[in-house]
C-alpha cells in the first residue's frame, strides 16, 4: 500500500555530493531528508529557527535509513512525505524517487519528539503545523 504523501519537492544532486564511486554519500540523503522537512514546516506557516527561539526544538529520536538506487551527479529527484503520530512521536516517511526512472533511491522512517524548553512534551504548533490537529 502506497503512503499518503502531504508534501513533495523536487531536487538535484550536486557533483560534490558524490563519492569516489560516483553516488550520492550517504550522508547526503540525511541532508535531503531535512531539508525537505524543514520546507515542508516552512509551507505549513512554521519556522524551525522562529520555534527555535520559543524554546521548542523538534529533535530526531530514531531514524531507520534504506538505501534503494543509487543517486548520482546531476540526477533529479523527488522528495516525498508521508506523516502519522506515534503516541508523543511525529513520525515522517520520506522517500526519494529519481525522475528519469520513477526508480525507488531511498526510503526513511524519522521519528521525531519535542523539547520545550529542554524538556520532552507537546507542541500544539508542530501538530497543527504537521499533523492538521
Amino acid at each position: 500500500m502506497s503512503p499518503e504523501f502531504v508534501y513533495e519537492t523536487r531536487m538535484q544532486v550536486r557533483d560534490y555530493e558524490c563519492d569516489i564511486e560516483g553516488i550520492v554519500n550517504n550522508a547526503n540523503y540525511l541532508h535531503y531528508a531535512e531539508h525537505t522537512r524543514h520546507l515542508f514546516l516552512k509551507e505549513r506557516g512554521l519556522s524551525f529557527a522562529e520555534m527555535h527561539r520559543k524554546g521548542v526544538d523538534a529533535v530526531v529520536a530514531r531514524m531507520n535509513l534504506q538505501f534503494k538506487t543509487p543517486l548520482q551527479c546531476d540526477d533529479e529527484f523527488i522528495s516525498k512525505i508521508a506523516v502519522e503520530k506515534e503516541g508523543i512521536k511525529i513520525v515522517f516517511h520520506q522517500y526519494f524517487y529519481r525522475v528519469s526512472d520513477n526508480a525507488l533511491c531511498f526510503r526513511g522512517r524519522i521519528e521525531l519528539v519535542c523539547l520545550i524548553n529542554g524538556k520532552l512534551g507537546v507542541s500544539e504548533e508542530y501538530e497543527h503545523a504537521i499533523l492538521g490537529v
